[in-house]
């Protein structure tokens, strides 16, 4: 995913001691090591490391995620659920690829390419 990050302009990173509440949007791409609690929108991409933990909606092109997530995930495109995922929430995307290990409970729907959500 880091050259497609590239390719899309900014890259934003919130450390693994840091800790967000409220929404985050960004142009670029996102990686969270630390904490999230509320909303992350990225027109680019995001990925959430293995130590990341996002409590909320996170809305991006593409989204990979190895570390733990409690909402919806809205990803346009393609949704990784990576070998130490853990997903309590709902899926909106196009494509998912699920690797061996990944824990996911909710409801999935896929289509061709998801609309992204109203801002409102």
């Amino acid at each position: 995913m880091a050259d497609k990050q590239a390719a899309n302009g900014e890259l934003s990173f919130i450390g693994h001691t840091t800790v967000i509440e409220g929404t985050i949007k960004t142009d670029g791409s996102i990686r969270v090591d630390g904490k999230v609690v509320g909303e992350l929108h990225a027109k680019a991409n995001a990925a959430v490391g293995e130590q990341g933990i996002v409590e909320g909606t996170v809305t991006a092109r593409n989204i990979s995620l190895s570390g733990k997530v409690k909402g919806t995930v809205v990803a346009l495109e393609k949704l990784v659920l990576e070998e130490k995922a853990v997903l309590h929430g709902d899926i909106r995307t196009a494509r998912l690829v699920v690797d061996e290990g990944a824990m996911f409970e909710g409801k999935c729907a896929m289509t061709g390419q998801t609309a992204p959500p109203k801002a409102g």
